[in-house]
């Protein structure tokens, strides 16, 4: 791989296709390129993610999904390959579950704020509902298998769940909440 990685301009794009990992070439605004472009997105924003505070549970979970995402690019970069395992799929509902039953329930919407963790948090949440869009439409055009759809929509979950974890972590040990949404309909309501 270090040899390929050598030349970065390599100018083969300048007339708007890209090579996949099969070196066939496709319009860099195919549903493909979507879906990659995407996922990478993803990656970087949980990159930035990573730039904060947080326990170290979460901080090494981030790190193995950033992998599992690298995974899921070169499985879309390849048409037919898979690199991305249902394991990782299981690995999310763990998290989900472990995390999720750490937090108290939910009476209200929440926004997507607090601290700066969380709302990077959101924002990969949001991205990863894009990807997970790209995939879909992706999966309407060629034949793809389940795990990366699955893979986002699970990971997105996640992200939300994360990102009530990282609105209640405090280093100096107090403890936050989330935002919640200030709904005129609900305040009307239990006034009545």
């Amino acid at each position: 791989m270090g040899n390929r990685l050598s030349q970065i301009a390599t100018r083969t794009g300048d007339n708007g296709t890209t090579g996949l990992g099969d070196n066939t070439r496709v319009s860099k605004n195919c549903l493909r390129v979507h879906a990659m472009g995407d996922v990478d997105e993803l990656n970087s924003h949980i990159g930035v993610l990573l730039c904060e505070a947080m326990p170290d549970a979460v901080r090494t979970l981030l790190v193995e999904i950033q992998h599992q995402l690298f995974n899921l690019g070169g499985e879309l970069s390849i048409p037919g390959f898979e690199l991305l395992k249902p394991e990782a799929v299981l690995a999310l509902d763990e998290a989900l579950e472990e995390h999720n039953e750490a937090l108290p329930r939910l009476q209200e919407f929440i926004l997507p704020a607090g601290t700066r963790a969380a709302a990077q948090a959101h924002i990969c949440r949001t991205v990863a509902r894009r990807a997970e869009r790209a995939v879909v439409a992706l999966g309407n055009e060629e034949a793809l298998k389940d795990t990366p759809r699955q893979y986002l929509n699970r990971l997105s979950d996640l992200m939300f769940v994360l990102s009530r974890v990282l609105n209640r972590y405090r280093t100096d040990g107090s403890v936050g909440d989330d935002v919640y949404w200030k709904s005129e309909k609900l305040a009307q309501n239990e006034a009545e």
